[in-house]
């Protein structure tokens, strides 16, 4: 079994899908991604030949192909999966990067971390328990993530008699919470990762399913989330200044374009100052152009000579994210060492840091059934909960549910430089939705 070769120029002409897994302990999540990657292909013949090797050792006649992607020794033993594994593949029709994250609830932040540049998350259900805590959990933790797309795979159909009743008892029960946590799309597919039904081919064994297997969907579901679409901004990384014989005059500013799109002659502020100025050119890759969108390296010109640093954020005049010291955020901590009321952090917006202090904890979520703990006093690792930072200079922070690059921030140690917290500012959760259909010639999409 051989990747896929693919030109350079069919792989341009693809667009490309970030997508994760989550699943509670047992219920095959390995197995269903090494199912997608040993049918669609892109397993490398000596990664099968290790996977048959290791196999055989252990007494078993077929290959498990959960071991494709459980690449830590530990998590070889135990049979789990324990950190992020990331693996890239591609079709005729899309590019794939694929996070697998854990399942159990001490890896939350695993899961965070790999969802939170996810535009889909394709969340594991085993037909026999249904929907049980972790499920909700990797629900809550999609919503809370603002994932556009979310798929309910539920798996060892097999094991139920690829029963329809069994499917759309689950179903039914998953789209129902998901949608109440404002997730906008849901879509159901019953699978079986061991024998291969609807993962890449349909099955044969559920002629009462007429929806699109997993790898159909990842590759004709929409990616939404255009940041050329979304309100413009331009974190600045550096400010270059030659001040050669060639160019004595030179001042640009060098960044990537977090989001949206920058044109010759718009008028832009500059922040947290609020400066307005204009734009007088943009230069990329040596070049001289009228427009620029995001995610391109770019240098902006500006007509006039502002006081402009690393940190500093470029945005339409017209269209400027509120500028506050005082976030209000949710944050999943991943440290080890807790977070405190009191306690003084580092705040990473975009290319900007600054010294903050955590003003309050007001609550920590429980995401088994999303209670409320007021007033925790600390966080803990794996912890999600709602804190108040003050900064000591002013940031320009949208709202997470408007820009997942420009709303969201890290809490950081002073002292070490360790990660202490992913931030996502503003609500927790989307308002609740009605769920969306993602076939319309689909009888099961949720």
């Amino acid at each position: 079994m051989t990747t896929p070769i693919l030109s350079a120029e069919q792989l341009s002409a693809t667009t490309l899908l970030r997508f994760a897994t989550a699943g509670s302990v047992d219920d095959g999540k390995s197995t269903l991604v090494g199912r997608l990657l040993h049918d669609s292909k892109s397993v490398l013949t000596d990664q099968l030949e290790a996977v048959e090797q290791v196999s055989l050792s252990r007494g078993q006649e077929a290959p498990d192909l959960a071991l494709l992607t459980d690449g830590l020794r530990a998590e070889r033993e135990q049979g789990i999966t324990i950190d992020v594994a990331y693996r890239y593949f591609a079709t005729a029709r899309r590019r794939f990067i694929l996070a697998d994250t854990p399942g159990h609830v001490q890896y939350t932040r695993n899961m965070v971390t790999g969802a939170s540049t996810a535009e889909l998350a394709v969340v594991l259900v085993d037909a026999r328990n249904g929907v049980v805590e972790q499920t909700r959990r990797h629900a809550a933790v999609a919503a809370l993530l603002r994932v556009p797309h979310v798929v309910l795979a539920v798996n060892k159909m097999d094991l139920v008699d690829y029963a329809e009743p069994v499917f759309a008892s689950i179903a039914e029960e998953f789209t129902a919470y998901a949608a109440s946590l404002g997730v906008p799309e849901i879509t159901a597919i019953p699978i079986s990762a061991l024998a291969g039904d609807n993962v890449v081919e349909p099955s044969a064994h559920m002629d009462w399913y007429g929806g699109p297997t997993v790898l159909e969907h990842l590759e004709t579901v929409p990616v939404s989330h255009d940041l050329t679409a979304c309100h413009a901004r331009f974190p600045v990384q550096y400010v270059i200044r030659p001040q050669t014989a060639e160019h004595p005059d030179y001042r640009g500013y060098a960044g990537q374009i977090a989001a949206g799109v920058f044109r010759v002659g718009e008028a832009v502020s500059v922040l947290p100052s609020g400066r307005t100025t204009t734009i007088t050119g943009i230069d990329a890759l040596g070049e001289s152009v009228d427009i620029a969108w995001a995610p391109q390296s770019v240098t902006l010109r500006l007509a006039d000579d502002i006081d402009i640093s690393r940190g500093d954020l470029i945005a339409p005049a017209a269209d400027v994210p509120p500028v506050t010291r005082d976030v209000q955020a949710t944050v999943c901590h991943v440290a080890d060492q807790p977070l405190s009321v009191g306690q003084r952090v580092l705040l990473k917006h975009t290319t900007r840091t600054v010294k903050a202090i955590v003003k309050d904890i007001p609550s920590r979520l429980t995401l088994d059934d999303l209670s409320q703990h007021p007033a925790p006093g600390q966080l803990v690792a794996n912890d999600i909960g709602r804190v108040v930072v003050r900064t000591a200079e002013p940031l320009a922070l949208d709202t997470y549910a408007d820009s997942r690059r420009t709303g969201s921030f890290l809490l950081i140690d002073p002292a070490d430089g360790t990660t202490l917290s992913a931030g996502m500012a503003g609500t927790a959760f989307a308002a609740a939705t009605e769920p969306v259909v993602a076939d319309d010639d689909a009888e099961w999409d949720f």
